[in-house]
């Protein structure tokens, strides 16, 4: 439980502590010293501490008219304490946090082939940007009360809690993601995540960060399909930009690092449609109909052929890595459907 949550839940069970032992010591009082029914007593009670100025139901004692002033006394700070500190929690406390809370989890429950970011540090932000930029679903898993706060401030989907616990990442919708991208700071973390998914969704792609050299290994083996070092990989791209400068900046352009213009994208055929049966490059008429290039091919058995041959054959389980505008690989897209 957050801290946000202790806060509100606390002052709402004071208050309403205090408006039960009001009208318990006003029942009883009543009780006691004019013998009134349980009824009479609780009425008394309630125009009492609500100060609303009814007639009694019986003419008072002087005993009970004395008991009756201690408990408008006693009652009048208490009780609006009470009220406000209610109507608060409904008006901008816990009630609309929960509210938040349902829509949040209603959203995430509908949600399929998104992908899980766990950590919202500074690469679980590139992460989420980037995919936000290509109209990716996503979902945030975040346990740092400031940074889930940031988080929402973004109207990003977010689940508080430790992502290394199951329930948690059960909440994400993990059994219906396409991919999972785990940026922990501690490598051991990552592992733990990286083998919590795989053992949920063995279909999942699973993305993780290491900081350590050794770590990499372990972490594949553990079942991450792709394992990322940062500080390899900046370094690596700081010395490309001093060697071949342009080449670099073309290929970040391409990879979506540009902006939404020009796309490098891949193209998956996992069951061909019968259209495509038997075909090579050359038969689908790419170039001309769609206006998009076929740039690279993956066989199904994981082998890269660059710059393919017009009689390269489509298969099953196969990939195209196409380069073009937005709207020629959209137009591509439906011409392999």
């Amino acid at each position: 439980m957050s801290i946000f949550q202790i806060k509100y839940f606390t002052k709402l069970y004071v208050a309403l502590g205090l408006i039960l032992a009001i009208i318990s010591i006003g029942i009883s009082g009543f009780i006691i010293i004019e013998h009134y029914t349980f009824l009479e007593a609780f009425y008394m009670t309630i125009i009492t501490i609500a100060t609303v100025g009814f007639q009694e139901v019986r003419p008072l004692s002087d005993s009970g008219k004395i008991f009756t002033a201690f408990l408008i006394i006693t009652s009048f700070g208490t009780f609006a304490y009470a009220i406000t500190a209610i109507t608060k929690y409904v008006v901008e406390g816990e009630f609309n946090y929960y509210y938040k809370f349902y829509k949040v989890n209603n959203t995430i429950s509908k949600l399929s082939n998104h992908v899980v970011i766990c950590g919202y540090g500074r690469n679980g932000k590139q992460a989420a940007t980037v995919l936000q930029s290509n109209n990716r679903p996503f979902v945030i898993i975040e346990k740092s009360d400031t940074l889930v706060e940031q988080v929402r401030e973004h109207g990003f989907l977010c689940i508080q809690g430790d992502c290394t616990q199951d329930e948690i990442l059960m909440k994400t919708g993990i059994v219906n993601a396409s991919a999972l991208i785990t940026t922990l700071p501690i490598d051991a973390d990552n592992l733990f995540v990286v083998l919590t998914a795989r053992s949920i969704n063995p279909k999942l792609t699973i993305i993780s960060r290491a900081s350590d050299d050794n770590s990499d290994k372990k972490l594949k083996i553990a079942g991450a399909n792709n394992v990322i070092m940062p500080d390899r990989i900046g370094g690596a791209h700081m010395a490309s930009l001093v060697i071949k400068p342009d080449v670099i900046e073309f290929l970040d352009h391409i990879t979506g690092q540009g902006g939404p213009n020009i796309n490098l994208e891949e193209i998956v055929f996992n069951e061909l449609p019968e259209h495509l049966r038997n075909h090579t490059i050359k038969d689908l008429e790419i170039r001309n109909k769609s206006g998009a290039n076929i740039i690279g091919f993956k066989t199904a058995s994981g082998e890269y052929v660059i710059n393919p041959t017009p009689e390269t054959k489509i298969i099953p389980d196969a990939k195209l890595f196409v380069l073009g505008t937005a709207e020629q690989v959209a137009k591509l897209r439906e011409l392999l459907q």
